[in-house]
């Protein structure tokens, strides 16, 4: 069977594209929703705690940890989707704001670049600081720090035209111990990381947080092969809505339906039709003890992620059963349907 269908366009009737804008405004007033910009290897991501001061501006919110601002064009397209995490019974759900690939290129720089002040920023405070970017040459994503602290400037541009890596400038660890402000900027928006870098061997916060990961870098993939993004089509942003059965810390929590049912209604208005049917056809048989056995099924990634997350949520909603177990056993989940980045935050 094919991959996933191309996603239809906008609706050339509503040119304010409303679907998009109420799922965007729907959920940036939810605290429990998060969001990332990136690419595999580099990535930023925003979530906030429902305590935490907020101010929500239109198409943003921001926290004294950082911040998201939202500027979705109308060609953008939002793919909702599942995938198995880690080796137990999570699973993660995400919406991907897709473009195509053209659209969505940013300057793709490869060598460490001042920029001028950001006269972008989310807080007046930090209009006036430096935006360097830190040429990682990635597609889809333009990753930068901010600072105005003298001394990590003069590192910075002593390094101009080099790779953040080059062992002779020591840039990768000053950024690391001076810990200056992350802004990473797509096609769809800018997210703000105002949280300090965890040391060496430290792990990431609940909340904004970057990851900057060579080795995947070098992979120089945009997005999993998990995830139902059609051929020549790239993720500029993501949604994570509000997880049924997980914090936004990947910790089990009890199970939410209300939550559950909210995100397969999303699953309808905006993910692949062809991996619905797959996910329905499974938890049909399961639910009428029918094994695996004579069912012909895709076997492209998605596809087989869509499975194992049938059978996840079945653990979840109905418990196990032989026919479970059997269907368990012949799709059992593989390394490479897991998230490469192994990161719980967002659900």
């Amino acid at each position: 069977m094919a991959g996933p269908a191309m996603p239809p366009p906008p609706d050339e009737t509503d040119p304010a594209n409303a679907p998009m804008r109420l799922l965007v405004a729907d959920q940036l007033t939810d605290p429990a929703a998060g969001w990332s910009m990136g690419t595999l290897g580099a990535i930023a991501e925003f979530g906030r705690d429902p305590r935490e001061p907020a101010t929500r501006g239109p198409n943003s919110v921001v926290t004294p940890r950082g911040g998201i601002r939202l500027l979705p064009s109308d060609d953008v397209v939002p793919i909702a989707y599942e995938t198995p995490a880690g080796s137990n019974l999570h699973w993660r759900q995400s919406i991907a704001f897709c473009l195509p690939a053209d659209a969505a290129r940013r300057a793709v720089r490869t060598a460490v670049t001042e920029l001028g002040p950001d006269d972008d920023a989310l807080r007046p405070q930090d209009t006036g600081a430096i935006l360097f970017d830190l040429g990682l040459g990635t597609p889809i994503v333009d990753a930068y720090v901010r600072t105005a602290d003298p001394g990590l400037i003069a590192e910075l541009r002593a390094a101009e035209g080099r790779s953040l890596f080059d062992p002779g400038t020591g840039l990768a660890a000053a950024v690391a111990t001076h810990s200056p402000h992350r802004v990473f900027v797509t096609a769809c928006g800018r997210i703000e990381v105002f949280a300090a870098i965890p040391p060496p061997g430290g792990r990431s916060p609940t909340g904004p947080h970057t990851h900057l990961l060579p080795h995947l870098l070098a992979q120089n993939r945009t997005h999993p092969a998990t995830a139902p993004i059609p051929e020549g089509w790239v993720p500029s942003a993501y949604i994570y809505p509000a997880h049924p059965a997980a914090d936004p810390a990947g910790r089990p929590m009890s199970f939410d339906a209300a939550r559950h049912v909210a995100f397969q209604a999303l699953l309808v208005e905006f993910g692949d039709p062809v991996l619905g049917a797959v996910k329905a056809g499974v938890i049909a048989a399961v639910r009428a003890r029918r094994g695996p056995e004579g069912e012909h099924l895709p076997t492209h990634p998605p596809a087989r992620a869509a499975i194992a997350v049938a059978l996840r949520q079945l653990a979840v909603t109905d418990g196990t059963s032989a026919a479970f177990h059997a269907w368990r056993r012949q799709h059992a989940t593989t390394p490479d349907l897991l998230d490469p980045e192994e990161d719980p935050n967002a659900g």
